[in-house]
């Protein structure tokens, strides 16, 4: 009872910092909508790419601190300001703002590392820790701000560059150093994924305002809204309890491993899903007749990218694929190109009715198994 009353929650202060990042979501998603062509999609991509990077860096941050008193509140509090000039920066991040996005999220790095400078003090392992980050988080920040005063091909190569170095980067350093709260991590995620579904919600309220609200607009927005609750069910179901329990239960350096693989890496795909599934089903609800090719292949694509995560998720966690998923994101992506021909919300129709009896049939067939991680020993 003594480790239960200790355990670590999520601040207020970091639900604060996660509305920034709302902001930036919807930023993403408004950027691909706006004007949806396969070069904005893989821009958006690649901007959300970095987005989570930050977070993730303050999520770990959080974690370590276990606290969001004094120093650390300020630079949080500064880090705040900055993300929302990064937030602001999305539309024209490949364009006329690129340099200021890119001085703005290389302030958000730098106050990274210095908070985390403040925690390592007195910890000689910390200061390691410390020094390895910035070796990697320095030079990717750097390659922002060069790509912002650059165009064309020389700008995308430095975005590539960026992302390498900063993932390449922590799969390269180790484990030596991190520090895991299990609890707090995967509730901060967890937080996180409910972020990324009030994206969608968003985007259905965007795409029917300004409608008439016909018998076509509510049933897209009841169609979008069961797709998100089945997203929001195969996560936070049995998923997250077990993965979780997984990451609580392990030894030190294997959990710190986890919280990477599962968390770090895992939980950027299932965002993008999201994220991507957002915008088709915008340009749903927006339209009245076929949908493009890109709008199309985002909401059968979204929804698999999210399906395969979590079956990615759950072979990192428990050793085995979720073979149903697989399948139905395989189903997903080979609607594609049915679904640039059919009806706009027809399309969303059947996304829907997939998604939804691919729950059911869980449920169903794993009873047993889902009762014993909900409500056994």
């Amino acid at each position: 009872m003594e480790g239960a009353a200790q355990e670590q929650e999520v601040t207020p202060l970091e639900l604060f910092f996660d509305l920034v990042f709302v902001f930036a979501i919807t930023q993403v998603s408004g950027f691909v909508s706006d004007d949806a062509t396969w070069t904005h999609l893989l821009e958006g991509l690649a901007i959300l790419a970095v987005l989570w990077w930050a977070w993730e860096s303050y999520a770990w941050l959080g974690n370590t601190a276990a606290s969001d008193d004094g120093a650390i509140r300020l630079v949080l509090l500064c880090a705040m300001g900055a993300m929302l000039i990064v937030s602001l920066g999305v539309p024209g991040a490949f364009g006329d703002d690129g340099l200021i996005f890119g001085v703005a999220y290389f302030a958000v790095r730098v106050l990274h590392l210095g908070a985390y400078s403040l925690l390592a003090r007195e910890d000689e392992e910390l200061r390691g820790l410390v020094g390895r980050l910035a070796t990697s988080a320095v030079p990717g920040a750097l390659l922002l701000v060069v790509a912002g005063a650059l165009d064309g091909t020389p700008r995308a190569l430095c975005w590539i560059a960026a992302l390498l170095v900063d993932y390449g980067g922590l799969a390269a350093q180790g484990v030596e150093g991190w520090r895991v709260q299990a609890g707090h991590f995967a509730e901060r995620h967890g937080l996180i994924i409910i972020i990324a579904l009030g994206e969608s919600i968003v985007s259905l309220g965007l795409g029917a305002s300004g409608l008439d609200l016909d018998a076509r607009v509510v049933a897209g927005a009841l169609l979008g809204i069961a797709t998100a609750a089945a997203l929001w069910w195969a996560y936070f179901d049995v998923v997250a309890i077990v993965a979780e329990r997984r990451l609580r239960d392990a030894p030190h350096s294997e959990q710190v491993r986890i919280a990477r693989d599962s968390y770090t890496y895992l939980h950027l795909p299932m965002v993008a899903g999201i994220v991507i599934y957002a915008v088709g089903v915008k340009q749903t609800l927006e339209g009245s007749g076929d949908l493009d090719a890109v709008p199309a292949t985002a909401l059968c694509a979204g929804a698999a990218l999210y399906l395969v995560a979590l079956s990615a998720f759950k072979r990192r966690n428990i050793g085995s694929w979720n073979g149903p998923r697989l399948v139905a994101a395989a189903v997903l992506v080979a609607m594609i190109p049915a679904t640039a021909t059919l009806p706009a919300l027809l399309s969303l129709t059947i996304v829907a009715l997939l998604a939804c009896t691919l729950i059911a049939y869980e449920v169903t067939a794993y009873s047993d198994a889902r009762a014993r991680v909900r409500h056994g020993a």
